[in-house]
């Protein structure tokens, strides 16, 4: 590979991890916002109803098509570099929220301490159960990811895919409703219907989002002259 290919893969690279930090930053900073989606109608799971679920999950499936994408293309360490990196990125976002709510608006504020609180006053249990779920979810994830990768010899994406997604998903969804529900945000009569509707919502969109892992994969593969199971080593 050229220098230039090599800076080319590079500012890729740092393409995708600015739209997987950027993903997961905003889906902490929106969580608190909650959503109804009925496609199969008025359907209760165990008390809850199916798909009634927090507009922080919309952009959380981007994080894992990202990481996948690098898993492939850059390999296990790189994609690791990421997921550390949007832990310390959305940390970071938490402090400069809480300074933010912490100096007094002036009176002619457009937005006063009130409202700037109930928006963006983030509930620090419910980002530490976001922040744990997140950590033992990714890191699943990338980790079955490769281990899929290395026993098909690098073929049958397909399965690596959605084999670790699913896997990963199963664990952020039943730890963070499991953090909430110990913490007391939530009651634990809702925990079964909200980690089954957490779930299989996460499934569903898993699913959509092969056929763009495909795309993405192919592409990057023909642009950098890669055979399959080859990875790009920017050290």
């Amino acid at each position: 590979m050229t220098q230039k290919d090599k800076r080319t893969a590079f500012s890729i690279y740092l393409y995708l991890g600015a739209l997987f930090i950027t993903s997961l930053v905003v889906s902490n900073l929106i969580f608190q916002k909650f959503f109804y989606w009925n496609p199969f109608g008025d359907v209760t799971i165990f008390g809850a109803p199916l798909f009634e679920l927090s507009v922080g999950i919309l952009p959380y499936p981007i994080t894992f098509l990202i990481t996948d994408l690098i898993s492939e293309i850059y390999g296990k360490k790189k994609a690791n570099q990421v997921v550390t990196a949007g832990i310390f990125a959305s940390l970071f976002s938490m402090l400069i929220i809480f300074v933010a709510n912490s100096v007094p608006a002036i009176q002619g504020s457009p937005i006063g301490d009130e409202l700037f609180t109930k928006v963006f006053g983030l509930s620090p249990l419910g980002v530490l159960a976001s922040m744990l779920a997140y950590l033992f979810a990714q890191y699943i994830d990338i980790s079955i990811y490769h281990f899929w990768k290395r026993t098909t010899k690098g073929k049958m994406l397909w399965l690596r895919n959605n084999f670790s997604t699913f896997s990963s998903q199963f664990v952020d969804t039943l730890t963070v409703v499991g953090l909430l529900c110990i913490f007391g945000v939530l009651p634990w009569d809702k925990f079964y219907g909200l980690v089954i509707s957490g779930f299989v919502f996460k499934i569903f969109i898993a699913l959509l989002d092969t056929p763009l892992l495909y795309l993405f994969v192919y592409v990057l593969r023909k642009r950098f002259n890669l055979k399959i199971g080859e990875e790009i080593a920017l050290d």
